[in-house]
């Protein structure tokens, strides 16, 4: 490996390493609350290291979300080739699910901070080409559903919408640890992994019972 090789690899490494530093913190102490200082301390580097890569935390966060957004992206693009658009839009929600409990910081800085989203706007002018995917990928799925005679009644986006809210309200619920207090949860000691699962299936066979 050449010298050009070596600098190339050690730059992607640090930036992965300032990224996963940032992602940890913000969803640890909060968007407001973590400094660039904060980053660099914990990789054990200057602050000065950090602003070869970044201007300021507006553009790590973006970065951040883009980076969660492809990954999120690559969950759901491999069901692409299943020909069935309503079996394709069940196993598009149990990677869904799969997604938020395997990378519950990626998830958590994408769909639950707060804070984070007051300050994507100001990168707008980046390309913000990821995060509209993932959605298309759904909208599409339920137009095709319609197709089939799925959903006929139903404005697509809206739809779209309700799945998606349907789906993030219980990843939230279970990576929160809010759907463990439930007193009927609590009181029946039930799996939470099982009761998603089985919540999820319901929430199927609701949709399902869309078809004309």
């Amino acid at each position: 490996m050449g010298i050009n090789e070596r600098r190339l690899r050690h730059k992607a490494d640090l930036k992965k390493e300032i990224l996963t530093a940032a992602r940890e913190l913000f969803t640890e102490k909060g968007w407001e609350s973590t400094s660039i200082r904060n980053i660099a301390e914990k990789i054990e580097y200057s602050p000065a290291t950090i602003y070869l890569y970044y201007k300021d935390k507006n553009e790590i966060i973006f970065d951040l979300h883009r980076e969660g957004f492809r990954l999120l992206v690559n969950y759901l693009d491999v069901l692409q080739g299943v020909n069935n658009p309503f079996e394709r839009l069940k196993a598009m929600g149990r990677s869904y699910i799969r997604f938020a409990l395997e990378n519950q910081d990626t998830y958590k800085l994408l769909f639950v901070m707060e804070e984070p989203m007051q300050h994507v706007d100001s990168c707008a002018a980046m390309d913000w080409d990821e995060g509209d995917k993932a959605f298309n990928l759904l909208m599409n799925t339920v137009q095709d559903c319609q197709k089939q005679g799925y959903f006929t009644k139903l404005q697509t986006a809206n739809l779209s919408f309700v799945i998606w809210s349907t789906m993030h309200g219980l990843c939230t619920l279970r990576s929160s640890g809010h759907l463990g207090h439930v007193g009927i949860v609590r009181n029946n000691k039930q799996d939470l992994d099982d009761l998603l699962t089985a919540a999820y299936e319901e929430f199927v066979i609701m949709l399902e019972r869309l078809h004309n």
